[in-house]
């Protein structure tokens, strides 16, 4: 685990449409989103520059995709961060719109 896993902390924020990831405790940066029927459209991602350089984006990406797909949701990469995450990670394919889902 590195050190950005273990003092970071990643929670869905329904009120404000967003995956927000936390690190030590701070407000670090968030993904936000918008539910069309059974879509999850990602639609920005934002990393606070204070927090650069430990890996918050990839770690937020992480587990805002794999907290979508346990839901049974399917994703709409249209945040660019979110759609390079993806590329980059193959395994989430099934669950994509665009790659393993066609619309």
């Amino acid at each position: 685990m590195t050190a950005a896993a273990s003092e970071s902390k990643v929670v869905r924020n329904d009120e404000k449409n967003r995956y927000e990831v936390t690190y030590g405790g701070e407000l670090a940066g968030f993904a936000e989103y918008e539910e069309r029927d059974d879509e999850t459209v990602f639609t920005h991602t934002e990393i606070d520059g204070a927090f650069s350089g430990k890996g918050l984006g990839s770690t937020l990406a992480k587990h805002a995709i794999e907290d979508v797909i346990e839901r049974g949701r399917v994703i709409r990469p249209l945040c660019p961060f979110i759609k390079a995450y993806l590329d980059k990670h193959p395994q989430y394919d099934a669950q994509v719109i665009g790659k393993g889902v066609t619309r």
